[in-house]
């Protein structure tokens, strides 16, 4: 196995949560989550020769993988609306959950009607990124961040109490 080939497996396995993050909250279907990941990732490798190590691989790939998943969440949207009305999917909860994971779960469900610039804002955010790193990966400004993370936030935290 080449040196290049084995760094890049071993940068998959150590950031594969934030593949798996980006492709959950855009795809519902578990066969398109698959396609999304495999698309993540081929999308990585091209541009690995590219990457330059004085920056972070986990911004570096959260940019790749929330730019790939916007793509395919904007063909999938347009051609659902060709092909048939989107319809509304029903989110189950089992009934042995804790609370905790109810809430997680509500979070995750009110984060994926979020748009998608929005829903990778929260993403990052959740993620422990710092204003300067999310305005990095999304082409922000800092303040535009703060103002937009302070708005969903508000968002989420009325649809959450409205539950």
């Amino acid at each position: 196995m080449s040196v290049e080939k084995e760094h890049f497996l071993t940068s998959i396995e150590s950031n594969k949560g934030i593949i798996y993050k980006v492709a959950n909250s855009y795809c519902k279907d578990e066969d398109d989550r698959e396609d999304l990941i495999q698309e993540i990732i081929l999308q990585l490798w091209k541009a690995f020769p590219s990457f330059n190590p004085n920056f972070k691989l986990s911004t570096w790939m959260y940019r790749i993988a929330l730019n790939v998943a916007i793509s395919n969440y904007r063909k999938t949207r347009k051609r659902n609306q060709i092909i048939q009305p989107l319809s509304e999917t029903a989110i189950y909860l089992a009934e042995d959950k804790s609370e905790a994971n109810e809430k997680r779960d509500l979070l995750q469900s009110l984060i994926k009607e979020l748009k998608e610039v929005d829903r990778a804002l929260i993403l990052l955010y959740l993620d422990g990124y710092l204003y300067p790193e999310i305005g990095e990966v999304l082409g922000l400004s800092e303040s535009n961040v703060a103002t937009k993370l302070s708005r969903i936030k508000q968002q989420l935290k009325k649809k959450i109490t409205a539950q």
